[in-house]
């Protein structure tokens, strides 16, 4: 059973960084990623990286968040530096298995940018 686990997320003052952690079980996983979203607005991805190394990124966060994985762990981190007031939103992880090519949410953690 595929089970995806997040942790990090809190308030933090603009300006200010956060790291959020998702720790994936029960597959192999080819793409891990990052998804947002804000009150009234669609999921959008934040970031993603593939199990080949490929990274993608939001322009609204390039330069200021970094992706990474730990394959040997199953874990995806986004480091989130330089935060703004509209990074607020509920941050949720998303992985693709290598088999089936079936997708998976984790529960969601809040990440609040107060200005």
């Amino acid at each position: 059973q595929v089970q995806l686990v997040e942790s990090g997320g809190g308030l933090v003052q603009a300006g200010g960084s956060l790291r959020l952690s998702c720790a994936a079980s029960g597959s192999i996983f080819s793409t891990m990623a990052w998804y947002r979203q804000a009150p009234g607005k669609q999921r959008e991805l934040v970031a993603g990286k593939t199990n080949g190394g490929i990274t993608n990124y939001a322009n609204s966060v390039k330069g200021r968040f970094t992706i990474s994985r730990d394959n040997a762990k199953n874990t995806v981190y986004l480091q989130m530096n330089s935060l703004k007031p509209e990074d607020t939103g509920v941050y949720y992880c998303y992985a693709l298995t290598v088999v089936l090519s079936q997708s998976y949410w984790g529960q969601g953690t809040q990440v609040t940018v107060s200005s």
